[in-house]
């Protein structure tokens, strides 16, 4: 995708000004990525990537700038940031904030072996683990996945589209909300919310960093787990599943099965977070929902076949596939 905000050469020399960074000999914008603008900047000083917020307040983009502070202090691999001349890592251009990082080799892979696999799983457990004791600042101004979000997401979703379909869609969407048990003693900290294969960099077949904390927030701790993991065959996807009956069994745990015995080498869990990780995943599928909240048909569609089986399995079969 090409960047939402063009910058001139002239646009990169007036904001380099107001760093120590060197002067701007070429820019070039990232083809990927869906929301943010991000640029190459080449300077006499070296490489470095230019992160325009698009939609952000400055105030949501302070919470990602202290996060990555705080991990890059705890030597978690993600890329750094820079301070302007009077010291802030987020500056403003054209009403807009922004931040310039380190440019770190890698690729991004979309076959990844066995290994790498397992090198991811091991860096979102890590991630959980510093930052399950971080007080988050500005926290206010991020979308913290939970119940009331979800509600006040879809709410705003429906109006938005206005149709029958969509009033239909919510009615069942917070009826659904309402099984879904998250107690106040369920650990929560910062989670990634992105944890893919397109925002981690691999050198030389390695883990070297996990980039774009942008939907980074403060929610349950086992939601980055509960994203990687898939309990459902592979052919029941999103264009796939209403060739399914609704009496089919669309489950296999095996992988799901491995991905959390991973994870728990590296952070083992508390009973209570393996009990309810059926619903915290219920919560991601609900989530899922919201961003696609126009796509099909109220009777029928992808997510609510999902949480439809999930609520015909049950919370405690869910915990004996992955536990016992």
């Amino acid at each position: 995708m090409a960047a939402k905000t063009n910058f001139s050469k002239n646009d990169f020399v007036e904001i380099l000004s107001n760093y120590d960074l060197g002067e701007c000999k070429e820019s070039k914008p990232f083809t990927t990525g869906a929301v943010q603008t991000n640029f190459l900047l080449q300077t006499t000083k070296g490489k470095f990537v230019f992160r325009y917020y698009e939609n952000r307040l400055k105030d949501s983009v302070l919470f990602e700038s202290d996060l990555i502070k705080y991990l890059k202090d705890k030597k978690y691999p993600c890329p750094a940031q820079f301070k302007n001349k009077h010291g802030k890592f987020v500056g403003t251009y054209k009403e807009k904030p922004y931040i310039i990082f380190e440019f770190i080799e890698g690729e991004h892979l979309e076959n990844p072996n066995e290994n790498q696999k397992r090198e991811l799983i091991q860096k979102v457990a890590e991630l959980q683990n510093i930052t399950k004791s971080y007080k988050p600042v500005n926290k206010k101004y991020k979308w913290n996945y939970g119940i009331e979000l979800c509600r006040r997401l879809a709410g705003k979703e429906a109006k938005k589209i206005n149709a029958e379909n969509s009033k239909e869609k919510l009615k069942w969407f917070e009826k659904e909300l309402l099984k879904i048990k998250l107690p106040k003693s369920l650990p929560q900290g910062i989670c990634h919310c992105d944890f893919h294969f397109t925002n981690v960099l691999f050198k030389d077949g390695r883990f070297n960093a996990l980039i774009d904390f942008d939907d980074a927030n403060y929610t349950y701790l086992i939601f980055d787990l509960a994203s990687l993991i898939n309990p459902f065959v592979k052919s029941f996807e999103w264009d796939t599943w209403s060739k399914f009956r609704k009496d089919e069994n669309v489950f296999d745990f095996s992988e799901a099965k491995k991905i959390v015995s991973e994870y728990m080498k590296y952070r083992p869990l508390s009973n209570i977070e393996k009990k309810h990780l059926f619903d915290v995943f219920k919560l991601s599928i609900m989530l899922d929902c919201v961003w696609r909240f126009e796509r099909g048909e109220a009777a029928d569609f992808y997510e609510k076949r999902k949480v439809e089986s999930l609520n015909s399995l049950g919370r405690k079969e869910f915990y004996n596939q992955l536990f016992e």
